[in-house]
């Protein structure tokens, strides 16, 4: 099973771009999961909300052109959820869950922190809600894929410039230290299991142009329990693909 987890910058806006729909049939992932979409469901055009061969799913933050995760499936899930019961969190519609037999798929936009001080706060209080929830799914027995925009570099080998950010929101201290505290409660990084070399980048500021430069950041993560990292039998990061300013990750699983 291949699945395959992208920050798309705005769902409509790289539709329009016109080769977004090619790659999702030239890719065929089993599970396609999407970030900042920042699109309504009545907004999305016709073609968007019903792809062939998929199941579509989406949960919308109540601003408009804000936020937002989607899910395609081949497979029908037993179970889709919205949010993790959080209403100061749900409203930013940051969370799909998605239910299949042998584990259960979570799709997240975490929050950034870098507007100001509230925002950073805010983004905190969400990473120990999030890490409470999940702890909940997985001491009661399932298996988690766990994947999205996670907004924060976890080691120096994962951002181009780590001394420059060191006061940065997405390489604080603080949030490096929950990430620490996150894979010390039991999951794994997938990437990580299958390459370590430094400066396999996911993210890169489009201001300053840089990823012509390959100036990025590894912030888009596949996060899977422990228990079932031996189902995970590859991951990758694909780079070479364009349209955001986040490219698109995947892992196989062997579910």
């Amino acid at each position: 099973m291949r699945l395959i987890s992208w920050n798309v910058n705005g769902l409509r806006a790289i539709h329009r771009r016109g080769d977004f729909l090619d790659w999702l049939t030239a890719e065929s992932p089993d599970i396609l999961c999407l970030q900042e979409t920042k699109s309504l469901v009545e907004q999305l055009p016709p073609e968007l909300r019903r792809v062939d061969r998929y199941h579509a799913y989406f949960n919308s933050a109540e601003r408009k052109g804000y936020s937002g995760v989607a899910i395609y499936t081949k497979q029908e899930p037993l179970h889709v959820i919205s949010g993790i019961g959080v209403p100061e969190f749900d409203v930013e519609g940051r969370v799909i869950i998605a239910e299949y037999p042998s584990f259960t798929l979570l799709n997240i936009y975490y929050p950034n922190g870098k507007m100001n001080a509230e925002r950073l706060a805010y983004k905190m209080r969400f990473y120990d809600a999030f890490l409470g929830f999940v702890d909940g799914l997985k001491n009661a027995g399932q298996n988690l894929v766990i994947c999205g925009d996670v907004n924060t570099a976890h080691t120096e080998a994962d951002i181009a410039r780590p001394k420059e950010n060191a006061r940065i929101s997405g390489f604080l201290p603080e949030e490096r230290a929950w990430m620490d505290d996150f894979f010390g409660h039991g999951y794994v990084d997938t990437f990580r299991m299958f390459d370590e070399r430094p400066a396999q980048y996911s993210f890169w500021d489009q201001k300053s142009r840089a990823r012509e430069r390959d100036v990025g950041w590894r912030i888009d993560y596949f996060f899977v329990n422990d228990g079932f990292k031996a189902n995970v039998t590859n991951a990758w990061i694909s780079q070479d693909v364009m349209g955001s300013d986040h490219c698109p990750i995947g892992i196989e699983l062997d579910a």
